[in-house]
């Protein structure tokens, strides 16, 4: 015999006119408030870290040699 036990999880609440209005606006000023330098560094911070993972799946990026070690280096 095999139970099932179903989980309801709470609807979210439908919200019309000028209140969804509001919050959407809200919502925006808030993304809108952090400068783009900010953005494009976590940005890169997150792909660095997710780069140290060997184990990763998909493409590896690859690693771009240094200039400092060129052919007679």
């Amino acid at each position: 015999m095999r139970l099932h036990t179903k989980i309801t999880l709470p609807k979210a609440e439908m919200v019309e006119g000028t209140e969804a209005w509001k919050r959407f606006n809200g919502a925006m000023q808030k993304v809108i408030a952090v400068p783009h330098a900010e953005i494009q560094r976590r940005i890169a911070q997150e792909r660095a870290e997710s780069a140290k993972n060997p184990n990763r799946r998909g493409p590896k990026r690859k690693v771009k040699p240094s200039a400092s070690l060129g052919p007679l280096g």
